[in-house]
């Protein structure tokens, strides 16, 4: 029998696959939502995003934060690299 998921829920999904990177199949076991209705959430964010400039500004806020993110963590992996290399010295 379908489910109908609010749209809150829906763009939650699509953020935590986006946004915060994790797999289909982490969403999919957690939530118990397939990986072609999240393709199809995507799709529909994806076009809502093209069409309410208010959407698409807080998806290309998403897109930011990722991308700092992933920034941030690729920072913090040289620092501990260089305090390792700092302690051999």
């Amino acid at each position: 029998m379908p489910q109908n998921y609010t749209p809150e829920f829906k763009k939650k999904i699509v953020c935590l696959r986006s946004e915060e990177g994790r797999t289909m199949n982490s969403i999919t076991t957690e939530y118990g939502v397939s990986k072609e209705t999240i393709h199809r959430w995507r799709n529909e964010f994806k076009e809502e995003c093209q069409i309410s400039p208010n959407t698409k500004t807080e998806y290309d806020n998403m897109k930011e934060m990722l991308k700092l993110k992933r920034e941030n963590e690729e920072l913090r992996k040289e620092i501990l690299f260089k305090e390792d290399a700092a302690w051999m010295i």
